[in-house]
């Protein structure tokens, strides 16, 4: 097991783009990235929800893998969705990422046979993980599409394993960051999944964000990351706010499709989502780019 990375700051949860046939288009991916190595962005988290993971093939996967370690900047932290409904797949799955360089494996609840997933089974399921990796686990608890929440005593107790490292929790619930980072062991990070509650995650222990909207408007998330850790926090509140408009108007409302159109509107490859996800619909896409033209910073990512 390698040495736990400092996970803290602003990741981006990477999108997947397609060519027009419907096959995914690393080269666009790469360059993505490319123009991403510009900003203030600690590192990248490939293969997570809104990478549409759960719409690719295992090929398609490695060759997104392969293609993030390619072109992200040395600095930059790699971070791999590796959960899977099966233990023994998630395992296979968070070694293929170490071996194609990942230094983290972001690991969801399974979910589909909801009744039988109590705290004991989550508990297991994860200390088996654990113990498996070669790099560092993440926790991801994303209810919105799983319908699960790893609860603050789940969380604490396997913030003991020296193997992981840390959660992502999207839940939005800001009581349960408080209640995790004061009980958890001192070096477990904890990343808020939501653009809407950063500031007040941070207030409350967390240590940065794993954002899909900073896959549209890297900078300004990361602006409102340093004005936090440098203690401007006048200055966070009033781009929190922002912030919590754009997330509502760009992911709450749009989806996938909706980050990817604010993505094209700045010039980056984003494009049309994976079916069964739609296209945007037409109604969607001025209210976004409105957004986008209100929040772009002065220096494009270009």
């Amino acid at each position: 097991m390698n040495a736990a990375p400092n996970i803290a700051g602003i990741f981006p949860a990477l999108t997947t783009p397609y060519h027009e046939d419907g096959s995914i288009a690393p080269e666009q991916f790469k360059a993505n990235i490319a123009r991403y190595n510009q900003t203030g962005l600690a590192g990248y988290v490939v293969l997570g929800s809104t990478g549409e993971s759960v719409l690719l093939t295992a090929a398609e996967g490695e060759a997104l893998l392969a293609a993030a370690k390619e072109a992200a900047a040395p600095e930059k932290l790699l971070i791999a969705g590796t959960g899977a409904e099966s233990t023994a797949e998630t395992i296979a799955r968070t070694k293929k990422a170490a071996a194609a360089g990942f230094q983290v494996a972001l690991v969801k609840t399974p979910y589909y046979y909801k009744p039988a997933y109590k705290a004991e089974a989550f508990i297991r399921h994860y200390r088996t993980v654990a113990d498996a990796s070669p790099i560092p686990v993440l926790l991801y608890s994303v209810p919105i599409f799983t319908g699960i929440s790893l609860e603050a005593d789940e969380i604490v107790t396997l913030s003991e394993h020296p193997n992981i490292v840390g959660i992502k929790d999207s839940s939005g619930v800001i009581q349960r960051v408080g209640e995790v980072t004061a009980r958890a062991e001192k070096s477990f990070s904890v990343l808020t999944g939501g653009a809407g509650v950063v500031f007040p995650a941070l207030a409350a222990g967390a240590r940065g964000a794993i954002l899909a909207l900073a896959s549209a408007l890297p900078e300004k998330c990361v602006d409102l990351y340093e004005h936090w850790r440098n203690g401007r926090f006048a200055q966070a509140q009033e781009l929190q706010q922002r912030l919590a408009l754009a997330s509502r108007t760009i992911v709450t409302e749009g989806g996938i499709a909706g980050l990817k159109y604010a993505m094209d509107t700045r010039g980056l490859s984003g494009g049309a989502p994976r079916l069964p996800l739609l296209p945007l619909a037409e109604a969607r896409k001025r209210p976004i780019a409105e957004m986008v033209a209100r929040l772009e910073p002065a220096a494009a990512c270009a």
